[in-house]
């Protein structure tokens, strides 16, 4: 697994390695039952501090996308499986969206209040 960051980014660390993770499990390549890197091994593959990482952990744990246990580490449960079946809907979206020439933060914007 591969967490991706952009320390140029205006968006905090711990939110983009949360954010990388919830990709992962969107796109299939995260199944439940599998465990995620350490926070140490994230935190210096990355460069950054440990509570980093783990604030994004937490952050995962809160939304019930991981369990997080002392010596079984983050494991992803079973609340990845909905993220991976919206996967298609919602590249079809962002391509449809594109198509109609509407900017991300249109989209973003649509999104959110439809949700409501």
């Amino acid at each position: 697994m591969l967490i991706r960051v952009d320390p140029a980014s205006d968006v905090p660390i711990f939110a983009q390695v949360a954010a990388s993770v919830r990709a992962d499990a969107a796109a299939g390549r995260l199944r439940p039952g599998d465990r995620l890197p350490s926070a140490r091994e994230v935190a210096g593959s990355l460069e950054v501090n440990l509570h980093t990482v783990l604030r994004a952990y937490q952050e995962l744990r809160d939304e019930g996308l991981v369990d997080m246990r002392r010596g079984r580490g983050a494991v992803v449960t079973d609340a990845v499986a909905p993220l991976a079946q919206l996967h298609d809907d919602v590249v079809a979206l962002t391509e449809r969206a594109r198509a109609l020439g509407l900017s991300p933060d249109t989209l973003a914007s649509l999104v959110k209040e439809t949700f409501r």
